[in-house]
């Protein structure tokens, strides 16, 4: 009686359930219920949509319980010797029978809980990519436990699905459901009418003429035909027939017999040939004419062998795949790295198209950006003359590829000199040099050129959508002193505060078409170069600045020594 097992020792777990039939099955099975409820609505039962077996804990084991629908179980020899057989019954690819549960109305079937599932499971899974290797393995696994059955005290397996082929952690598979036929009798657990009629598809032909016949060893050969079918396809059992067939129909016309049998459609070209050959003959219609458990053995180890020669079990080509993995981790790891490094690289270039690259810095490395006061700056500001008259003839498309076509042609220029563009604004442009790196009095030099630049280049900048129109650039310079900070967490901004950008933006406004507008102390710095030629303007109004003296600049001397850049000249 080290079987017996009490209801009480078992604690179930309150969340985790093995499912022995896979989605896709269930899919399958409720699209037969459909076709046959008008037949006999008993197949609609609602206990033939899904089995499962509750994991529970016993003894400190996970186990997997099975309840049977059965009030109550009269231990008689049979029953006691069945249950003995299969307590002893011990083999690799045999799931280990635990005990069994006979107080009522707790009548269960506990044994060895594989959190794998079932094979249905395994194959229909279409995250897992089953090659070849894997499947003979498979096979190899399901003919071991079938050999030590058929040669042991059970003589034959009688019920061999891929549902009651189950697969534990190590991915090793184990036969399950066998050897307690008495005690399992007038008892169909938690299946139903249609569950049990769908089980007959790995029937054979012989076992559905003859009811009184519960299995035999040429039988389990031919269920494992149809498993070896599943396996090498990964459809269920006549998945390509039950299209225009429905279960019922489908277990009568191999009843009936033909010639040729009526079996399951094997795709010739996802399948080698030595495969369909020996799933073909596994699904004789005679008997006689499939090979034994010896010949199957056989057959299928040197299909196993004749592809890979790392073993044949599951395990040891599961150790020869993990050993190809690592080899290739290295590599692996290192693309995935590179990509890495990659989209870094590309979102710090954003970050540095934005901000400064020494604040872009400060923030990547997560320090904070503190506000920073300058000496001596000079800040460039320009627009575009009759831009407001030029928009109101436009379209808005228009405007946004005009400005883009021009400011493109402008970043691609800022970036000859020591400068940092600030912001745009519509149609007004501002950069300043001498920040965030200190550039001594060259910051009134750089801007002063940069400036030269873009008034040529403007001269030649045609509208798209108006070729003939030339656009008027107005240029205002000012040097001074100046705050410069980050401002904001979403989309931070690099702002510029204090009078001199209040200056800047005057002198731009105060000035001409087509003329650099300099102050007074832009002037005296450019003078310190003696490369530059520039006008007095005069003394004019300024709005908040009272009087004040300004200067043209009209160019710089190639000859001092210091020139503008070559592609610039």
């Amino acid at each position: 009686m080290r079987w017996k097992i009490k209801w009480e020792d078992i604690t179930f777990s309150a969340i985790n359930k093995s499912r022995y039939l896979s989605i896709n099955a269930m899919n399958r099975s409720l699209h037969q219920l459909d076709k046959m409820d008008g037949e006999n609505p008993e197949w609609s039962s609602g206990a033939d949509q899904q089995i499962f077996a509750n994991v529970a804990h016993y003894k400190g084991n996970v186990v997997a319980v099975k309840k049977m629908n059965k009030g109550k179980i009269e231990l008689n020899r049979d029953i006691l010797l069945e249950l003995k057989r299969r307590k002893d019954a011990e083999h690799n690819h045999v799931v280990r029978f635990i005990g069994a549960c006979v107080d009522s109305p707790n009548v269960a079937i506990i044994t060895e809980y594989c959190p794998k599932g079932g094979l249905q499971d395994v194959l229909q899974n279409d995250s897992l990519q089953l090659d070849w290797m894997f499947r003979y393995s498979l096979m190899n696994d399901i003919v071991k436990g079938l050999h030590f059955l058929h040669h042991g005290i059970f003589k034959y397996h009688g019920n061999l699905t891929s549902s009651n082929c189950v697969v534990d952690s190590r991915f090793v598979l184990k036969l399950t459901d066998f050897g307690l036929d008495k005690f399992s009798e007038n008892c169909n657990g938690s299946s139903g009418v249609f569950s049990q009629l769908s089980k007959k598809l790995w029937k054979a032909p012989e076992i559905l003429r003859n009811d009184s016949l519960h299995g035999s060893q040429e039988g389990d050969i031919y269920s494992f035909g149809i498993v070896a079918y599943e396996i090498a396809t990964r459809n269920t059992p006549f998945e390509v027939e039950t299209a225009d067939m429905n279960i019922k129909e489908i277990i009568d016309k191999i009843i009936r017999g033909s010639n040729p049998p009526f079996r399951p459609e094997i795709d010739s070209d996802s399948c080698p040939d030595e495969v369909q050959s020996l799933i073909k003959h596994c699904l004789e219609e005679n008997r006689h004419d499939r090979p034994n458990v010896d010949g199957l053995k056989l057959a299928v180890r040197k299909l196993n062998s004749r592809n890979y020669s790392h073993g044949d079990s599951i395990m040891d080509n599961l150790l020869h795949r993990m050993e190809q993995y690592a080899n290739n981790l290295e590599s692996l790891v290192e693309q995935r790295t590179e990509a890495l490094l990659e989209e870094k690289r590309k979102s710090e270039q954003l970050l540095h198209s934005i901000l400064p690259h020494s604040v872009a810095k400060q923030l990547i490395r997560g320090e904070n950006v503190e506000p920073e006061s300058f000496d001596s700056v000079t800040i460039y500001f320009s627009d575009i003359v009759g831009f407001t008259a030029l928009s109101a003839g436009s379209t808005p498309l228009q405007v946004v590829d005009m400005l883009n076509d021009l400011y493109t042609c402008f970043d691609a220029l800022v970036n000859n000199f020591d400068v940092y563009k600030v912001e745009t604004i519509g149609d007004a442009y501002m950069v300043v040099s001498g920040l965030p790196i200190r550039n001594g009095n060259t910051h009134a030099r750089e801007i002063s050129r940069m400036s030269l630049a873009l008034l040529k280049a403007v001269a030649t900048f045609k509208v798209r959508h108006k070729p003939e129109h030339r656009l008027k650039l107005r240029i205002g310079i000012h040097s001074g002193s100046c705050v410069a900070g980050v401002v904001g967490l979403k989309m931070p901004r690099y702002c510029l505060f204090g009078d001199t950008v209040n200056t800047a933006s005057r002198m731009e406004s105060n000035g001409e078409p087509l003329k650099i507008h300099l102050s007074s102390s832009t002037f005296s710095i450019l003078n310190t170069f003696k490369a530059f030629r520039m006008e007095r303007r005069g003394e004019m109004e300024m709005k908040g600045k009272g009087v004040q003296t300004t200067y043209w600049l009209l160019g710089e001397d190639t000859n001092t020594g210091e020139s503008i850049p070559e592609e610039l000249s």
